[in-house]
């Protein structure tokens, strides 16, 4: 089977702690995988390490039989990141972000199509500062999908989305799978998950406590929804409504 991301047992400490530990993904072309857990459980360092922004202590990590390190810049044309965090100058308007960004990569997405499918083709002219949270949400996954990735990294993608506005961008990711886009997203929201992913893991401080469908994580399970088997998992949930 060849997978677009292979991570081997991967492990991060930092002192006493064990932030990720044995963690193990594998992500077909054209598949979601969900990396799920409560706060702290290791999902954004685990993703620092696949990418290589962080150093982790052991393991393997392959995506797109490239190394995130040593092949970094040959990688990174195949690769988009979006995360929560994701900070910009915000004296700068949202065109010359796009510019700035698509100036990066050999074979950039067309920025202003991407605009208009995200519904802010509008803005292009406006300054990041200007921009709702849910805006600058909808910004940071087009800056991830400027690159025309194979594989890209979406962190709580949807976050600060209205209702409507996170369908139409679950609709547009679903888009993007069947043309053979590979995405590994972390989310607190489970319909979120139920939609869109063909296999999690879930983490809770930093290690692997489920791996597989959410069919799977329902069926062994004590309950019959999947929020409800999620808390199980993580013991944040007491009993189920």
């Amino acid at each position: 089977m060849d997978y677009v991301l292979n991570v081997n047992q991967l492990t991060k400490s930092y002192g006493n702690l064990k932030a990720v530990d044995d963690l193990n993904i594998h992500l077909k072309e054209g598949e979601v995988f969900g990396l799920l857990g409560p706060n702290g459980a290791g999902k954004t360092t685990s993703i620092e390490c696949i990418l290589g922004t962080k150093t982790f202590d052991t393991g393997r990590v392959s995506i797109l039989g490239l190394h995130p390190k040593s092949d970094r810049k040959e990688l990174f044309e195949h690769v988009g990141v979006q995360f929560q965090e994701a900070k910009y100058q915000e004296h700068i308007r949202v065109i010359e972000l796009c510019q700035v960004t698509a100036s990066l990569y050999q074979n950039s997405a067309d920025y202003s199509a991407l605009l208009k499918k995200f519904s802010l083709g509008e803005k292009s002219s406006s300054y990041i500062k200007d921009l709702s949270g849910g805006e600058k949400q909808r910004l940071f996954i087009i800056l991830a999908l400027i690159p025309n990735p194979r594989i890209v990294f979406l962190d709580e993608l949807t976050t600060g989305l209205d209702p409507r506005a996170r369908r139409d961008v679950w609709k547009i990711l679903l888009g993007l799978k069947k043309e053979g886009l590979s995405i590994l997203l972390t989310s607190h929201f489970m319909d979120e998950v139920e939609l869109l992913c063909d296999t999690l893991c879930i983490l809770k401080k930093g290690k692997t406590v489920f791996y597989g469908t959410v069919a799977e994580s329902i069926e062994k399970s004590p309950y019959t929804k999947f929020e409800d088997a999620y808390l199980w998992y993580t013991d944040e949930g007491g009993q189920p409504l």
